[in-house]
């Protein structure tokens, strides 16, 4: 059974050149392993801890990481969000929760840290593979925010979950105006939050500054590419040689910007 799936999973395997283990047991992480090993060939490393796996995170960059949602002294969900809010290596790897009770309550924590999967305990290879192709044959766009950070919420759809946690994208906006209006919801809640969490709100303002001027460029709209230059000017003049941002000019560079409201 585990050279069949590999077989008729070659992009999964591809995708699985390195994968971390995050378990506090670490006989259950071994378990883990062995059935990824059987299955793909991956190089593991295991840690049964979150300071270990920070560490690990960054020097091997893994593909994968399956962490444990939450264990004896261990907070799988205080992990991830350190690890997506980090400048580590491994911060965008794909992620997959195990949880022993997937309530709705867990589920909604499970995404909202950054998950891209969860899988409940036990599990079999096959329920495995379903995440694994999940994540690599059908990819999520990066939200690069300041109270989240992660692969897009929206496309949560864990093969086990059938409630309300699953969204799809207005239908009633074309894609372009969804990003546009993605975008500018991230851009206002990190003017917000500069002086609170400067760091992460300078790389959420570079980041969609970014996505607006690649749709910009797209649907060739001059007005919101010079609004995307404009602020983005005036972020990387300011974070030169360490500096901060000043809120209020911030706001003021990004009022075109502002002012586009579609699918927001």
């Amino acid at each position: 059974m585990f050279s069949q799936i590999a077989k008729s999973n070659r992009r999964v395997s591809t995708a699985l050149r390195r994968v971390l283990i995050v378990d506090p047991e670490p006989a259950r992480a071994r378990v883990t392993g062995e059935l990824l090993q059987d299955a793909y060939l991956p190089q593991i490393w295991a840690a049964p801890t979150a300071s270990k796996a920070t560490r690990l995170a960054d020097k091997v960059d893994p593909d994968l990481i399956i962490c444990e949602f939450a264990g004896k002294e261990f907070d799988g969900q205080a992990f991830a969000r350190g690890l997506r809010r980090s400048d580590l290596r491994g911060r965008k790897a794909a992620l997959i929760f195990v949880l022993a009770q997937p309530t709705a309550s867990a589920i909604l924590a499970a995404r909202d840290a950054g998950a891209h999967e969860f899988l409940r305990r036990p599990f079999t290879l096959r329920d495995l593979n379903r995440r694994l192709e999940a994540i690599t044959l059908q990819p999520r766009a990066w939200v690069e925010g300041v109270d989240y950070v992660g692969p897009d919420r929206r496309r949560f759809n864990s093969a086990e979950h059938d409630g309300d946690l699953k969204r799809i994208a207005d239908e009633s906006a074309s894609p372009h105006d969804v990003r546009i209006g993605e975008a500018v919801k991230i851009i206002a809640s990190a003017l917000s939050a500069v002086e609170r969490q400067p760091a992460q709100s300078l790389r959420a303002l570079m980041a969609q500054t970014a996505e607006l001027a690649a749709v910009a460029e797209e649907i060739s709209d001059e007005r919101l590419a010079a609004g995307a230059a404009e602020l983005r000017r005036y972020l990387v003049e300011s974070s030169r040689g360490g500096g901060a941002l000043n809120p209020a000019e911030a706001v003021r560079r990004a009022g075109m910007l502002l002012s586009e409201r579609r699918a927001a």
